[in-house]
């Protein structure tokens, strides 16, 4: 179980994100033909999430963190309800308003989810989506929700438990990442045989914030381990009204 321990922070590229210029008024986007080159849409990615960071003063939302574990002999599940406020100032704190199920499970994984995400945050410059982390390359156009969305290919430049490797899906207006389908970059443990990502972003207020993290882990020895996390509705506050914002 300790994979799960890995998932959010895997994934905590929960950028602080505002709507900005979008991509040069001439440009023309298709599937057959990308507007901008891989290299263009990262340092875009890299130049609106490093000012949306900026413009983001705080927020506050309700978690609810779930696990559910299928072996051959067992069937256990754990649920935890979080308050989370973040700070510009003072970064992330977290509180527990409930939580039910498996001790073993709210203490070993749940709880150590949160824990995870305080000390990914600590520097974050070693687990930021940037090419000083990762390699890029991109694969082709979707839509998602209606908007179109460059897809990239993303490599760790090393193997670390806070990275990961998979697809990242870049909004082509607001160049944020909108979703992500990755796999760890260094297996956490000998016990665990595959873990699959899938951690998906909502625009509120101009912002784009965390809205859902699915984690489905395999286990050597057998089972399944299914951590889902709902990130609930936020309440934003920008430091300055946000150009281009909205849903």
């Amino acid at each position: 179980m300790s994979a799960a321990c890995f998932l959010l922070a895997a994934a905590t590229g929960a950028y602080s994100q505002t709507a900005l210029p979008t991509t040069p008024p001439n440009a023309t986007l298709t599937s057959t033909r990308p507007a901008l080159t891989s290299s263009q849409i990262v340092d875009e990615m890299v130049r609106h999430n490093l000012a949306r960071a900026e413009g983001l003063r705080h927020y506050e939302s309700v978690r609810t963190y779930q696990v559910e574990y299928k072996g051959y002999s067992a069937h256990i599940t754990a649920k935890m309800v979080v308050e989370a406020d973040y700070d510009a100032v003072n970064g992330k704190t977290f509180r527990v308003v409930s939580q039910s199920g498996n001790k073993l499970l709210v203490d070993k994984v749940l709880k150590r989810l949160i824990e995870s995400e305080k000390d990914a945050q600590q520097d974050k410059s070693k687990t930021a989506l940037t090419p000083a982390n990762y390699n890029f390359k991109l694969t082709g156009i979707d839509t998602l929700e209606g908007r179109p969305a460059y897809v990239l290919e993303v490599v760790p430049l090393v193997d670390n438990k806070y990275l990961y490797r998979g697809k990242i899906w870049v909004d082509a207006a607001d160049f944020a990442v909108a979703r992500i389908q990755a796999q760890p970059a260094k297996n956490p443990s000998f016990w665990i045989s595959s873990t699959a990502i899938n951690h998906q972003y909502l625009r509120t207020d101009g912002f784009w914030l965390p809205a859902q993290n699915r984690s489905e882990t395999k286990v050597r020895v057998g089972g399944t381990a299914v951590l889902t996390i709902d990130y609930g509705t936020y309440h934003v506050t920008p430091e300055s009204p946000v150009a281009g914002g909205g849903s």
